[in-house]
């Protein structure tokens, strides 16, 4: 078994073994997926390929690689998007989150866009939610990942040491030791409650007319009215708004990975009004890297989320 790459750590950060003997994991096979994206309207196909331990998760577009690190991390409105060398991936936090929830540490992840011509690609949105790939992931197993040698890695996992936290205004996202992943979401949308990708039926205009949710729909949205309330219920659990801001923040908390390693960190994670630029503050936090969402995603965060 060989051992893992050096890691990046911080002093906020420790990486650990998961637990003893686990090992980084990968696809038992290839698996295709195609769908239209949320924001763009376009249809585009992902294949998931197995990978090599230690080479983490990666997105693979117009023959350039683009790494699902927080390094390469831009927020959109409404998403979290990966950009590298003037191509962009949107969307992936759906995607993310089912690879990083099922073992799934090392993947090439193929996109081909059916317009020769785009420099971006969407990933489909579905049903709103990650069900898709995590049936798509189940569909062709799990083996463990092996290096050029034919060695196995020890999966490590990065470690909290101290409190930190991330906010703006009166949303934060804090997280504490602890000796398991622990996560506490706590919203408060006094027009609405959110669900799944939702949408309030009143700004479905504007956010057309910003160039946004050309691909949505009552099949991938629940949609609510302020005078009307849900135009598509039921909802699929009753704290569902809550489970899908889970489910994003793990998506964007993945990005924490390095060298196929577990990105989520153990710890207590505790976030109130969170969203996709907190979550990306918070990662940059936890490995030491500086900068924010710039003002656009912001404004944005503050009306839809």
């Amino acid at each position: 078994m060989s051992v893992s790459k050096a890691l990046k750590s911080s002093k906020l950060v420790s990486w650990k073994p998961v637990r003893t003997g686990r090992l980084q994991q990968t696809l038992a096979g290839c698996v295709e997926r195609n769908g239209v994206g949320l924001h763009s309207g376009k249809v585009s196909s992902v294949r998931l390929w197995p990978e090599l331990a230690s080479r983490g998760r990666y997105f693979e577009f117009r023959c350039r690689s683009i790494p699902a690190a927080i390094e390469f991390a831009q927020i959109s409105p409404l998403c979290t998007s990966l950009s590298k060398d003037g191509f962009r991936i949107r969307t992936v936090e759906h995607l993310l989150s089912a690879l990083e929830a099922s073992g799934v540490d090392n993947c090439r992840i193929e996109i081909e866009a059916f317009d020769d011509k785009e420099i971006d690609a969407e990933i489909p949105i579905f049903d709103g939610s990650a069900r898709e790939w995590v049936e798509a992931v189940e569909e062709v197993g799990l083996a463990v990942a092996t290096d050029l040698d034919g060695n196995c890695v020890e999966k490590m996992a990065p470690h909290v040491n101290e409190p930190v936290c991330a906010w703006r205004n009166d949303s934060f996202v804090v997280a504490f030791p602890s000796p398991a992943v622990q996560i506490t979401y706590g919203i408060n949308f006094p027009q609405i409650a959110l669900s799944r990708t939702f949408c309030i039926y009143e700004e479905i205009e504007p956010m057309r007319n910003a160039g946004l949710i050309k691909g949505g729909s009552l099949k991938n949205a629940i949609v609510c009215s302020s005078s009307k309330g849900w135009l598509n219920p039921p909802l699929h659990f009753i704290d569902e708004p809550c489970r899908h801001k889970i489910l994003d923040l793990i998506g964007d908390l993945s990005m924490v990975a390095q060298s196929g390693n577990q990105g989520l960190p153990v710890a207590h994670i505790v976030a109130y009004k969170g969203g996709h630029a907190l979550h990306a503050d918070f990662a940059r936090r936890l490995i030491g890297m500086s900068g924010k969402s710039n003002m656009l995603t912001m404004v944005a965060e503050k009306l839809f989320f």
